[in-house]
C-alpha cells in the first residue's frame, strides 16, 4: 500500500464519513434542545461540532478515534432499531407512553454516549488483566513423557499493562515448571523505551524452564514504524542473549529426545519471500520427533502441514481486541484466535498478553497460553 493509499484508506475517508454522519447526529441533539436549526449560529455550532468529531477520528489508530467512532458506531445501530420501531408502529394512531418516552431519550443523544462508556469501561478492565489458556495437543508420536509448553506473544511492553502485571504472571508461569517458554514476538514496539526493553527480557529471562526460553520476531519488535527509535537493533538482540532467550530466526533446535523447536523470521506485512521456506528449515529435522513452528503471524497453515509441522503457534491478531474485527476476521477465514488444524498440523492463536494502541479490549482476554503435548 503505498503512503497516498494508507492516509487515504485510514485518516480522509474514515474522518469524512463521520463529519457527514456526525452533521445529522448533532443536528437531531441541536433540534431536540430546540434550537432553531434556520439560523445561522444554529447551523454554525452543527458544522463545527461535526468538523471537531471529524478531526478527532483522523487518526484511525488514537485512543480518541476510537471514543469518537464508537459513539457513532452505537447511534447507527440505535437508528437502525428506531427506523424498524417506526415501521412497526406506524399505523397506531397514538403512541405508547413507552415509546415516547423511548424516543425522548434517543433524539436526546446520550445513549450512544452511555453505551460506549459501559462498553469502553469493560474495555479497559479487561485490557487490564491477563488469564491463563489450557490447551491438550494429543501428538500421534511416541513421546517419552508428556511436555508443557508455554506460548507468550504481545506484551507490546511498557504501553498499556503494569510492570506488576508481567511479574504476577511470569511467576505463575514459574510456578507451572513448564518443559519450555516461546516468545512468540511483538514483546516490545515503538513506544517502548530502552529500559522497558531491558527490563520485559529479564523478567522473561528469569523464568524456569526445562530447555529454555525461545524467541521469534514480530512486526514490532525492532520499531520499524518510526523514525524515532528508542533502541538499536543490536541492543535489542543483546538484551534477548544476555537474559539466556534463545532467537529462532529461520532456525530450528531439537530439544530432549521428543522435540524439535523451529523458530521463522516475520512475514512483516505479508512479505514472506525475504524467509526460509518451511522445507529448508526442516531439511535435515527428524520426522519422528514432534515438530513446532513458531511464527508470529498465523499465516502459511498449508505449507506447515505440508512440511511435517505438528504444531505452529502464533500471536499477532489479538483476536480482534476491538469487537467486532475478530468476528470479521474469522468471517474472511483469518486464522484470529483458539486451536485451529491444516491437516495434520494443529494450530494455536493466541490473543496476546496485552493489546496494541488503545487501552481498551472488548473482544476475547489478555492471556499466556499453557499447551500440553500428550
Amino acid at each position: 500500500m503505498t503512503i497516498m493509499g494508507f492516509y487515504l484508506v485510514f485518516r480522509v475517508l474514515p474522518a469524512a464519513f463521520v463529519g457527514v454522519y456526525s452533521y445529522f447526529y448533532f443536528r437531531r441533539i441541536l433540534v431536540f434542545y430546540r434550537l432553531d436549526m434556520k439560523m445561522w449560529r444554529a447551523k454554525a455550532l452543527n458544522v463545527a461540532l461535526a468538523l471537531v468529531f471529524a478531526a478527532l477520528s483522523s487518526n484511525f489508530w488514537s485512543t480518541r478515534a476510537m471514543l469518537v467512532l464508537h459513539v457513532l458506531a452505537v447511534s447507527l445501530v440505535l437508528d437502525l432499531v428506531a427506523s424498524i420501531f417506526k415501521i412497526a408502529f406506524r399505523t397506531r394512531k397514538a403512541e405508547s407512553r413507552f415509546l415516547k418516552t423511548a424516543g425522548k431519550i434517543y433524539r436526546c443523544g446520550l445513549l450512544p454516549v452511555a453505551i460506549t462508556a459501559v462498553m469502553l469501561g469493560y474495555g479497559f478492565f479487561n485490557m487490564n488483566r491477563a488469564v491463563r489458556t489450557e490447551y491438550h495437543i494429543k501428538t500421534g508420536k511416541e513421546l517419552e513423557q508428556n511436555y508443557r509448553l508455554v506460548l507468550i506473544t504481545d506484551t507490546h511492553y511498557g504501553t498499556i499493562q503494569s510492570t506488576e502485571l508481567l511479574k504476577e504472571k511470569a511467576e505463575e508461569i514459574s510456578a507451572e515448571k513448564p518443559d519450555l517458554v516461546v516468545l512468540g514476538g511483538d514483546i516490545v514496539e515503538e513506544n517502548t523505551s530502552k529500559e522497558r526493553m531491558e527490563e520485559v527480557f529479564q523478567i522473561f529471562g528469569g523464568i524456569a524452564t526445562r530447555y529454555g526460553v525461545y524467541y521469534v520476531y514480530g512486526n514490532h519488535d525492532r520499531q520499524p514504524y518510526t523514525d524515532k527509535p528508542t533502541y538499536a537493533d543490536s541492543e535489542l538482540a543483546w538484551a534477548i542473549r544476555k537474559n539466556g532467550i534463545v532467537v529462532l530466526e529461520d532456525k530450528a533446535v531439537e530439544l530432549g529426545n521428543d522435540l524439535l523447536l523451529a523458530g521463522r523470521k516475520d512475514a512483516a506485512w505479508g512479505n514472506v519471500s525475504g524467509r526460509a521456506s518451511v522445507e529448508e528449515i526442516l531439511k535435515t529435522a527428524d520426522r519422528r520427533r514432534f515438530i513446532i513452528m513458531a511464527d508470529h503471524q498465523p499465516i502459511e497453515a498449508e505449507e506447515n502441514a505440508a512440511g511435517g509441522v505438528d504444531l505452529l503457534v502464533s500471536g499477532h491478531t489479538h483476536a480482534g481486541q476491538m469487537w467486532p474485527i475478530g468476528m470479521f476476521s474469522e468471517m474472511f477465514g483469518t486464522l484470529n484466535y483458539g486451536e485451529y488444524r491444516e491437516g495434520d498440523c494443529k494450530i494455536i492463536v493466541s490473543s496476546g498478553f496485552t493489546g496494541w494502541g488503545y487501552p481498551f479490549r472488548t473482544e476475547k482476554h489478555c492471556e499466556y497460553a499453557v499447551i500440553y503435548l500428550e
